[in-house]
C-alpha cells in the first residue's frame, strides 16, 4: 500500500498532468492571458485534495511567442509557471511547475505533515 505522502504526490502529479495537457494548445495572448491563468487556477482547484493552484503565464515568453502575423500563439508549457498544493491525509504536498533548461519541469517542493 503506498503512503499517505506517496499518494499525497501522485495526486499532485495528476493535478500537472491535467495542467498540462488540457490547456496546451489555447489560443492566447496578452489580453486573454489573466483570464486563462484564472481558469487554469479553478479548474486545478476543484479536482480532489487540490487546496491551491497559482499559474503565471510569463509576459516575457508570451511576447517572445506571439506571431505578430496573427497577434496570437498557443499556449505551451515552456511559456507558463505553476505551482500545486495538495492535500491528502493531513500531508500537504507542495509542488512546482518552472522552465529548467527549456523544459517545464514538475518538481515536489516540500511533503510535510500538518
Amino acid at each position: 500500500m503506498p503512503t499517505d505522502s506517496e499518494v499525497a504526490c501522485f495526486e499532485a502529479g495528476i493535478k500537472f498532468g491535467t495542467l498540462y495537457h488540457q490547456f496546451t494548445g489555447t489560443p492566447v495572448d496578452r489580453e486573454s492571458a489573466p483570464g486563462l491563468e484564472r481558469a487554469m487556477e479553478e479548474a486545478i482547484e476543484n479536482q480532489p485534495h487540490c487546496v491551491e493552484a497559482s499559474v503565471t503565464i510569463r509576459e516575457d515568453r508570451l511576447d517572445d511567442a506571439i506571431d505578430p502575423a496573427i497577434g496570437y500563439t498557443e499556449l505551451r508549457g515552456p511559456l507558463m509557471d505553476a505551482e500545486i498544493t495538495v492535500v491528502y491525509e493531513g500531508i500537504t504536498a507542495r509542488t512546482r511547475m518552472e522552465l529548467e533548461e527549456g523544459y517545464p519541469r514538475m518538481r515536489v517542493e516540500r511533503v510535510e505533515r500538518e
